[in-house]
């Protein structure tokens, strides 16, 4: 019980930032491109109490750490946020600008493992060792956003991933492919149960590897 209490106390802060400034993100740069609905409703703000939602941003990775820790399941640590509001018809040009705002949560993410790359190395010169508390919170900072980002970048809406292909398609075939959506959830839980997620992530999560490469 001891060791998951500490897995909780190490996962929680980069698990509730990478979350919701996720979808902060989102909202900031929506209101650059000309929609300010999520800045209206107060969602364009570093608060975490303003973006969580309790089943995926507390409920969902509390169980997902508590099952790989206490019964020896392997997996993936992720949650959400509640969605910040997003007027695509609002923004100067739809389908260009959705490209931005979709492509806004992933790039936070890589940007906050970025963040805790260069923290790990910072401790690292000062000494700290592998068991000390802040150096196993900055590894869980940088695997954290880089799985939120790789699986925010898988290609199926509604995840940010899909959001981009649709930006960059031609307008009858991305119109076709929005269909998807009603069951692009539904595609990625057969993904996890059938074991492909992993391999879907990988390319994305070997970019994302490589870019903290630099900084540490």
């Amino acid at each position: 019980m001891d060791s998951l209490i500490q897995a909780i106390t190490i996962y929680a802060l980069p698990v509730l930032f990478g979350i919701t400034l996720h979808e902060a993100a989102h909202g900031y740069v929506a209101r650059m491109f000309g929609d300010p609905t999520a800045y209206e409703a107060g969602r364009v703000s570093i608060n975490p109490i303003r973006h969580i939602d309790v089943m995926g941003t507390i409920v969902v990775p509390l169980v997902l750490l508590f099952g790989s820790r206490l019964l020896g399941l392997g997996g993936i640590l992720f949650g959400w946020a509640k969605p910040v509001p997003v007027n695509w018809s609002r923004l100067r040009r739809p389908k260009r600008d959705m490209l931005w705002v979709a492509l806004a949560g992933p790039a936070s993410n890589l940007l906050m493992g970025v963040l805790w790359a260069i923290s790990l190395r910072v401790l690292a010169s000062s000494g700290a060792s592998t068991l000390d508390f802040w150096v196993q919170m900055a590894i869980a900072g940088i695997q954290v956003n880089l799985i939120l980002m790789a699986l925010n970048l898988i290609p199926l809406p509604p995840l940010d991933g899909g959001r981009i292909v649709f930006s960059l398609l031609p307008s009858h075939m991305a119109w076709r492919y929005s269909k998807i959506e009603p069951y692009g959830l539904i595609i990625l839980i057969v993904l996890m149960f059938a074991g492909g997620l992993w391999f879907v992530l990988t390319p994305f999560l070997a970019f994302g590897q490589a870019v903290i490469r630099w900084f540490l």
